[in-house]
């Protein structure tokens, strides 16, 4: 099972061409899977470890993860599941929302900047720059000029970033209307759920063909050799952690990281412990 099987390949997308509900490269179960993932935490949080003491060390590298996906696709599973493996005072997670005023006084990428991860850090946006080609675009929140003019501006970002030591991992979370209404539908009989339930998701359901459009554009004219995107199968939550726990593990294990050398004399700081006084 690698990541490249799911690396989107350039060109135009079809999206009601990429199955939702298979598990291509793993041999296995729900069951398999999970017990796979669990297996995978101890050495994904020992690379990830490796990369934040590499930046405490003065190395510029880090990672950033971006989860875009329709309503009720993962990302917070994902959050939970998989980036929950490694240690949190090594992560960073910004979950975008509709921009307050204030965001809204600068351009679209002000307030990712603000978000993005310093070094040794895996950052993780659920949600991001993305919404401001897919969300903004279904619902007329820019004019179609500002819409082609952002794509461009989230190629040249997300090169600048990459330049600047930063590894990006895009994954598009690619789930059906079918279980989607499935999933919401479970909210709605569940009351420990009822909290994520929300009224509107039902009315974005309305606008799907829309949204797989966007996204569609979206995915084709921001799919760069510098950061490209990744298209999981969603609709079987395990497989789905899976993947995106291995994708990081990939990531990690290309990048070795190196535990940073002593910045001080060894030896001088054994002798000093050594030669202290007993406590009492």
């Amino acid at each position: 099972m690698t990541d490249h099987q799911h690396r989107l390949p350039a060109g135009p997308v079809d999206l009601s061409a990429l199955e939702t509900n298979t598990a291509p490269g793993f041999d296995g179960g729900k069951k398999k899977g999970k017990a796979a993932l669990f297996a995978l935490g101890d050495d994904l949080s020992t690379l990830q470890e490796r990369l934040y003491a590499e930046g405490k060390g003065g190395s510029q590298r880090r990672i950033l993860l971006v989860l875009q996906g329709m309503d009720t696709s993962g990302k917070g599973g994902v959050l939970r599941k998989t980036v929950g493996l490694v240690d949190p005072q090594g992560v960073r997670i910004t979950s975008f929302k509709a921009p307050t005023d204030e965001e809204k006084e600068h351009d679209f990428l002000w307030r990712i900047r603000r978000a993005l991860p310093q070094q040794g850090i895996v950052g993780v946006f659920d949600r991001s720059h993305y919404e401001d080609v897919l969300i903004a675009r279904v619902r007329g929140f820019a004019p179609p000029a500002e819409i082609e003019r952002r794509y461009d501006a989230i190629n040249d970002f997300e090169r600048e970033l990459v330049e600047g030591g930063t590894t990006i991992v895009k994954c598009m979370l690619h789930i059906s209307a079918e279980e989607q209404k499935t999933r919401l539908l479970a909210r709605l009989d569940d009351r420990t759920k009822y909290w994520k339930f929300n009224p509107g998701d039902i009315d974005e359901r309305k606008k799907w063909a829309s949204y797989r459009e966007a996204y569609e554009i979206a995915l084709e004219r921001t799919n760069t050799e510098h950061a490209p995107w990744h298209v999981i199968p969603s609709d079987k939550k395990w497989y789905r952690n899976l993947t995106i726990g291995n994708l990081l593990h990939d990531t990690l294990k290309a990048m070795r990281p190196r535990w940073p050398e002593a910045d001080f004399d060894i030896e001088a700081e054994r002798k000093r412990l050594t030669a202290e006084a007993p406590t009492r």
